[in-house]
């Protein structure tokens, strides 16, 4: 166990490094005030990786040159156009934007030419990622189920430590869970690393995404992938509202997939309705475009569950 909090400590530092080494900045004016998007509710960001092709984006960006070039050391003139954007093409910006995020941008970039759709390309880029991670994320899927066939043995341990509190039994409660992971394979530490991953992934997507503007003033079907849900709700276009129950929906069923179904902990049951509510609310303020990857991970995650879980019944194993 020693090892394991080791392990998780180096990965919180590794990952905390990633995430401050570089993030989106939103723009503010010489007054402090946030400068928003009118017609899309977004808030508009001031380190952007390329030109602003929407006319109305552009003029906004216009307006506050300015500032762009004295707080931000912004010049509109010297990006790139989105069409023509190069990883690296603004040089050398930290860890986290130079390895991460400006090659995941590149990559939806150059896709969404040539399928003529960012939307479009945003799903095939977290398809692709996805796959492949899926050695990985398999694992995850294998622990639940592992975990659920070592429901029994861990309701017998906690019926008999019940009330005990002190050292002694505490030590021998953890030896013994040990030992019941040991028997059934399981590695509490899969979770983990699988859980480190997935953070950064969505950070990357939200900056990729805030830091682009071909891909933020996009269409998709019916959604402007910039426009927030609870804008384009109040604006009266009820697809966002669609956007939501899918965020919710797929939210839902991929951490009921994924629950570890056991009496041990009974505050585990009623995890997926927390976290499908707060995503939820998340949903209604973050950009359709990180919806969309939302669901489109969320909708991987529950076929490869389903794939594990069909495993189990054909072969008698997971």
């Amino acid at each position: 166990m020693k090892k394991s909090n080791k392990v998780l400590k180096l990965l919180t530092v590794f990952l905390l490094v990633l995430l401050l080494s570089g993030c989106t900045q939103p723009l503010r004016t010489s007054k402090k005030k946030t400068v928003t998007n009118p017609e899309t509710g977004q808030s508009i960001t001031a380190n952007i990786l390329c030109k602003p092709t929407d006319k109305k984006t552009l003029d906004i960006y216009e307006k506050n040159k300015k500032v762009l070039k004295k707080d931000y050391n912004i010049e509109l003139k010297k990006l790139p156009e989105c069409k023509n954007y190069k990883v690296m093409s603004n040089g050398y910006e930290g860890l986290w934007t130079s390895f991460f995020v400006q090659p995941l941008a590149w990559c939806i970039l150059k896709l969404g030419t040539f399928v003529k759709s960012y939307g479009l390309s945003l799903i095939i880029v977290s398809i692709i990622i996805r796959l492949i991670l899926f050695p990985f994320t398999k694992k995850m899927a294998m622990q639940s189920e592992l975990m659920k066939k070592a429901q029994k043995d861990m309701q017998r341990i906690e019926k008999k430590y019940e009330g005990k509190n002190d050292q002694e039994s505490m030590m021998k409660k953890s030896q013994e869970m040990s030992m019941v992971y040991k028997k059934h394979g399981i590695n509490p530490m899969n979770s983990c690393l699988i859980s480190f991953i997935q953070i950064p992934l969505l950070f990357a997507f939200f900056e990729a995404i805030n830091r682009t503007p071909a891909i933020f003033e996009d269409k998709f079907l019916f959604l402007q992938l910039g426009t927030t849900p609870m804008v384009g709700i109040s604006h009266g276009n009820m697809m966002y509202l669609l956007l939501i129950v899918l965020i919710g929906a797929t939210t839902f069923f991929s951490f009921k997939m994924n629950a570890q179904d056991t009496a041990v902990n009974g505050q585990m049951k009623s995890m997926p309705i927390i976290m499908t509510v707060m995503i939820i609310f998340m949903g209604l303020y973050m950009s359709s475009a990180l919806g969309i990857y939302w669901i489109t991970t969320n909708l991987f995650i529950i076929c490869q569950n389903i794939m594990v879980k069909r495993s189990k019944k054909d072969h008698g194993k997971v």
